[in-house]
Parts: structure tokens; C-alpha cells; sequence
């Protein structure tokens, strides 16, 4: 999906649950959607204070559960009251799997298409059917382990 299209999909999940489509919010989408990798509210707050100076940090935690519930954002919990975020493309059909680095905290996204098999499997034996599902691996990094430096740590 185009970002044309994410834009036109967040409009149109404001308007239909009633809520504004003001500067500060595009600001916001404009600013997750430039990234390419994950980020936390502070980093999209300063990024999308480069876009409109008026983007407030509220309209930033505000806005957050919007895009999430919109399914154009997902939220990564990585524990230690840390959440990464990172914008969605709703046509990506392949389920992402994370891999959370706990030495440097960097999160990898790996393909895992065989999570939509398993849940699938597994819900429709207990007669559910699945509505979301994650799988979140924590690892240490050997390298670090051994040399006391990281390749990805920033």
C-alpha cells in the first residue's frame, strides 16, 4: 500500500470514529511513516516537532493508540517500561516475527509466515478463531558477550 494510501486509510479511521484530522496528527503519521525502522513516542515527538513546532507530546500519546487500533502502527513492548514502534503496511500479508536484543535493546523483524498456520491451527482445535497474535523472542548478543561491544548498539 502506498503512503498515499495509509495517509487516505488515517483520515478516513478519524473521521469515521469521530474525531479531527488536524496538523498535529499528520504531523505525526508524516513523521512514523518516514521511518524505517523502530522508535519510541519521545523520538516520533521530536521528529514531528520538525514537521509542525506545534506538535504537542499529549497529541503524540494521544494519537499512538490511533494509529495502533488503525492497524497502520504496531507497538513493540520490549519490557522495562520501554515501547518501540514501528508504521505498518497493511497489504504486508507475512506475520513479523521480533527478535529484542537485551544488550543493546535493538529489535530485528524476521519473516515468520508459518504464525498464521500455527494460530490458525491451534485456535480452530479449541473452536476460536484467531484475532491477533506476536511472537517476541529476547535474546543476548554473543558478541557483546565475549568483547564487550556490539555491532548494532548505537
Amino acid at each position: 500500500m502506498s503512503l498515499d494510501s495509509c495517509r487516505a486509510l488515517f483520515k478516513e479511521y478519524l473521521e469515521k470514529h469521530d474525531l479531527r484530522v488536524t496538523g498535529q496528527r499528520m504531523a505525526i503519521f508524516e513523521a512514523a511513516f518516514a521511518e524505517n525502522s523502530h522508535f519510541t513516542a519521545e523520538e516520533l515527538l521530536e521528529k514531528a516537532r520538525k514537521i509542525d513546532k506545534s506538535v504537542s507530546r499529549a497529541t503524540v500519546y494521544r494519537t499512538l493508540p490511533i494509529l495502533i487500533e488503525s492497524g497502520l502502527m504496531r507497538e513493540v513492548d520490549i519490557g522495562k517500561n520501554l515501547k518501540f514502534y514501528l508504521a505498518n503496511n497493511p497489504d504486508e500479508a507475512i506475520q513479523q516475527a521480533q527478535v529484542i536484543c537485551q544488550d543493546c535493546e535493538k529489535i530485528f523483524e524476521i519473516p515468520a509466515p508459518f504464525m498464521e498456520w500455527y494460530s490458525s491451527s491451534v485456535s480452530s482445535r479449541l473452536g476460536l478463531t484467531p484475532v491477533s497474535q506476536r511472537l517476541q523472542v529476547t535474546a543476548t548478543c554473543d558478541e557483546f558477550r565475549k568483547t564487550g561491544k556490539c555491532r548494532n548498539r548505537a
